[in-house]
């Protein structure tokens, strides 16, 4: 069966979140006369961030994860308490996107960071992750990451993640939007645009050494 992810017919959604995420950052310089947050990185540094695969986790990594065999890596499922309790990745976190930029949270994600280890995010799919990975890029936590296809894809292969990859290395049904052509596009929403072409993930080759770090 030919499987889609929303974001394959509907490659918008991904435009509408970058300028939800980028109207959230607007307003909270505008409001917050002294913001506690410092932003290091711009939004068109971010978008070009999004593109190089280096910053993004694939799920055949999870393995190592899940069975305690990499210890670097820190799971963070960012979807709603009740989804979670549904249904998540063995060993993850639960923090709700809607609470990731409390102090709390910023403040656990510093000391990792400083502790020398990566957290990887993920929401339902790939496109829930990407909003708020490119808010921690902005900020400066270089050791955050987002899983590639989400909590979907792991969920869907979740017994044979190490097959769920071709012959040639590409994850199985999932064409990756270009994010950076559509947030850069000129056009505005609500008119009519091409979709953009699907560029497959390429998987990397599997080092002896786990991934991980900063």
């Amino acid at each position: 069966m030919d499987r889609k992810h929303i974001h394959e017919t509907n490659p918008k959604r991904t435009a509408i979140a970058l300028v939800i995420f980028v109207v959230i950052i607007i307003i909270g310089l505008i409001t917050i006369r002294n913001p506690r947050l410092t932003y290091s990185l711009d939004p068109n540094q971010t978008v070009e961030l999004a593109v190089m695969d280096e910053h993004g986790f694939f799920p055949y990594d999870l393995e190592d994860v899940i069975n305690g065999n990499n210890d670097t890596i820190i799971l963070i499922d960012i979807r709603n308490k009740f989804i979670y309790g549904q249904g998540h990745i063995p060993g993850s976190e639960n923090i709700s996107a809607y609470t990731l930029l409390e102090n709390d949270n910023i403040r656990r994600l510093k000391q990792l960071k400083e502790d020398g280890l990566t957290v990887v995010i993920y929401g339902e799919d790939q496109l829930e992750a990407n909003g708020p990975w490119m808010v921690f890029q902005q900020l400066g936590f270089d050791n955050i990451k987002y899983l590639y296809g989400g909590y979907q894809y792991y969920n869907m292969w979740k017994d044979s993640l190490r097959n769920s990859y071709t012959d040639d290395g590409y994850m199985k049904g999932f064409p990756r939007v270009d994010y950076a052509e559509i947030a850069t596009s000129k056009n505005t929403m609500g008119r009519d645009e091409e979709t953009p072409a699907p560029v497959t993930v390429k998987r990397k080759k599997k080092s002896t050494v786990a991934e991980g770090g900063c």
